[in-house]
């Protein structure tokens, strides 16, 4: 056996990553570690009830506990553990990972925090600690697939990625369902995102650069624009080899204009304003406000998409490589297709690192395994990646 796996962070996306943990590893015991000890033991039930087996147990932790993490991780002799709490913790459970010397993932989403983790890569490697930041839908499986579409050729030098969670029956007026953290989808629209463009790293604004996307019925055709964190420490690795690097988010119809007002209102930022004598965080009043509007019910279907292009040449000849992804809620598991892109894209990193196939240290994703290798355990959880190579016939 594999020894003692963690989830920190007993929600939505650390359920399906535990029971990633416990169908496809070999772990004696995996602990469900959350603040909410009833959450913790709602969460471990259903991952044993799925499983037909008592391999989920309930903890009690507080992930901003940097040294009560550390102690509980070095008493519960744990092996490695993902990260499913908001991106603002990761950096202090690096710290505590990096202590015990033992194995993490996260999901990642913020790529200051990521590159504040990534500084850290001499001491991990010196604690033969194996980190993997940034797993989970996108970026994560995003990033995993960038590599694959860069694989299939010779020389890539241009990726463009359009990615989206959403309803699969979107409702008005938002059109739009939350199946995570409502931190880690503000986050997305605030600020500026990492691309590379004309080989360099740059920071372009959020939700800007709109355009349409055409998708086969019933999906139909859908707004994309630019959001942060998607490509993160990938427009970093890639800067030099590929002249251009982006990703895009996809949205239904008219969710752009809403946006922008949002973001003109102020709404999105987290400095506090001064309102009659009170001083408040515009982005907390707008969690408060939204986030009962968009969150999903339980069993909600929805819907994943994944689309990447890939150009440059193969055999001397331009060529594109397209890879698809199109995945939907699992009627099997009750597992939401945002729940099983970003718990099993978590859980599969961490299989890997137990499995030492992930060298010492902190490894960005594009870094931690190829493209071929995550495809071909993607396919054994039901993921179906499509991959189209064809000439690109699209003036020099």
């Amino acid at each position: 056996m594999d020894g003692h796996f963690a989830v920190i962070g007993a929600g939505r996306q650390g359920t399906a990553a535990a029971y990633d943990l416990a169908r496809f590893g070999r772990a004696d015991e995996i602990f469900l570690a959350d603040r909410d000890l009833p959450l913790a033991r709602k969460a471990a039930e259903r991952v044993n009830h799925l499983l037909g087996t008592p391999i989920a147990s309930p903890a009690v932790l507080d992930a901003q506990d940097e040294a009560g993490v550390e102690l509980w991780l070095r008493q519960h002799e744990v092996r490695a553990f993902v990260s499913a709490v908001p991106y603002f913790f990761n950096l202090g459970l690096t710290r505590a990972a990096i202590a015990c010397g033992c194995g993490m993932t996260d999901l990642g989403g913020n790529s200051d925090v990521v590159c504040a983790q990534l500084d850290l890569s001499p001491q991990a490697a010196a604690a033969g600690a194996c980190i993997v930041p940034d797993c989970g839908q996108v970026p994560g499986m995003g990033t995993s697939l960038i590599v694959y579409a860069m694989e299939q050729l010779d020389e890539p030098r241009q990726v463009y990625m359009w990615d989206c969670g959403l309803p699969a029956d979107p409702q008005p007026p938002w059109n739009y369902r939350l199946g995570f953290s409502i931190e880690g989808l503000t986050n997305e629209y605030y600020g500026d995102c990492l691309y590379i463009r004309g080989g360099r790293t740059v920071r372009v604004p959020n939700l800007d650069e709109l355009e349409r996307v055409e998708f086969p019925a019933p999906i139909g055709p859908l707004e994309a624009f630019t959001s942060s964190g998607g490509l993160s420490s990938a427009a970093l690795t890639f800067a030099g080899k590929l002249d251009v690097l982006q990703n895009k988010t996809l949205r239904y119809p008219g969710s752009f204009a809403q946006l922008k007002v949002i973001q003109q209102l102020g709404l999105l930022s987290p400095d506090p304003i001064d309102v009659g004598g009170v001083h408040v965080a515009p982005r907390q009043v707008l969690h408060a406000l939204w986030e009962p509007q968009i969150r999903a019910a339980p069993n909600e279907r929805d819907l994943i998409i994944i689309r990447i292009l890939a150009r440059g040449s193969k055999a001397g000849k331009p060529t594109e490589a397209w890879v698809n992804l199109l995945h939907y809620a699992d009627e099997t598991t009750g597992f939401s297709a945002m729940e099983q892109a970003t718990g099993w894209h978590a859980a599969i990193l961490t299989h890997a690192i137990t499995g030492g196939r992930v060298v010492s240290g902190v490894i960005p994703v594009e870094k931690a395994m190829s493209g071929a290798d995550f495809v071909a355990q993607a396919a054994q959880r039901g993921f179906e990646v499509r991959l189209d190579i064809r000439p690109d016939e699209q003036p020099a």
